[in-house]
C-alpha cells in the first residue's frame, strides 16, 4: 500500500518538475506531437545528477525511456 502511494506522488511531482521545464524553456504550446524533442540530453544529464533514475526522467521529458538510458550512459555525455 505505501508503495502505490509513493508512485502517485512521485507521478504528481514529475508533472510539476515537468511543468516548470517548460516555464523554464518558455514553451507556450501543450501539443502532445510525436515530434522529435531537442535539447532532452541537457535536460536528462542534469536531471540524473539529481538523482532522478530514467524511468522519471523519461517522464518528465517525455522522451522515450530507452532514448534517455542512451543519453546517459557514460559514452554519450559531453
Amino acid at each position: 500500500m505505501t508503495e502505490k502511494i509513493l508512485t502517485e506522488v512521485s507521478k504528481k511531482l514529475n508533472v510539476l518538475i515537468a511543468l516548470s521545464l517548460r516555464q523554464l524553456a518558455g514553451e507556450k504550446e501543450f501539443s502532445v506531437s510525436e515530434k522529435r524533442k531537442q535539447g532532452v540530453g541537457e535536460i536528462a544529464r542534469y536531471l540524473s545528477n539529481m538523482g532522478l533514475e530514467a524511468k522519471d526522467i523519461a517522464e518528465i521529458t517525455g522522451a522515450p525511456i530507452q532514448s534517455v538510458r542512451t543519453l546517459l550512459t557514460p559514452k554519450r555525455r559531453k
